[in-house]
């Protein structure tokens, strides 16, 4: 039976949701097409129907990770000022909710340990979003007039990443809590996002 191009781009979406939802909780090292078929509600056999390998799959997941990321930070500062975009999305990533959304939460933490033992198409598909995330952050740093608006972009997603990581693996959930407000606040500061305007 032949199926409609839209039905097998509704497959392969179904299949990446679940090999990116896999990918964050157990690393892509540790997903197994028979699991992400099963967990799509697919059989195993049809897989090479849409991926011609598990790498491919992984990278193409990556890439959809930041896909989705992208539209949620897009779709949360829509109309927001410069100012208010970027306390908002700080607020966001050093948030609670976030730290305890592995399966959904930001792909540059959930896979930076992750990379070097990741094929080559895997490794461009992150620093590709890497690249868009650090623009969408760069961007209203921009707005503001500030001739280094990458610079602070950098500085601003590395603290957030390490901080995220760092409240992630603490066993503490009281120092957990502490290391998100601590970095949030000193980044909030730092960057003059306290009062929007």
């Amino acid at each position: 039976m032949r199926y409609s191009a839209e039905h097998k781009q509704n497959i392969r979406s179904t299949l990446l949701k679940a090999a990116a939802a896999a990918i964050r909780v157990d690393g892509p090292d540790r997903v197994g097409v028979a699991d992400v078929m099963a967990k799509a509600g697919l059989t195993h056999g049809g897989f090479y129907a849409h991926f011609p390998s598990k790498d491919a799959l992984v990278a193409a997941a990556i890439g959809a990770m930041f896909e989705e990321r992208e539209a949620l930070i897009l779709d949360a500062t829509a109309g927001r000022g410069p100012v208010e975009a970027l306390g908002l999305y700080v607020r966001y990533y050093l948030s609670r909710a976030h730290r305890d959304a592995r399966h959904s939460g930001c792909p540059i933490a959930a896979l930076a340990s992750d990379l070097p033992r990741l094929e080559t198409a895997a490794r461009e598909r992150y620093a590709e979003g890497v690249r868009r995330v650090r623009a969408l952050i760069a961007a209203p740093f921009a707005a503001l007039g500030h001739a280094d608006a990458e610079a602070r972009a950098d500085s601003m997603l590395a603290e957030l990443v390490g901080a995220l990581a760092m409240a992630r693996a603490e066993t503490d959930p009281e120092r957990s809590d502490q290391i998100l407000a601590h970095c949030k606040r000193a980044l909030l500061v730092r960057f003059d996002l306290e009062n929007p305007s």
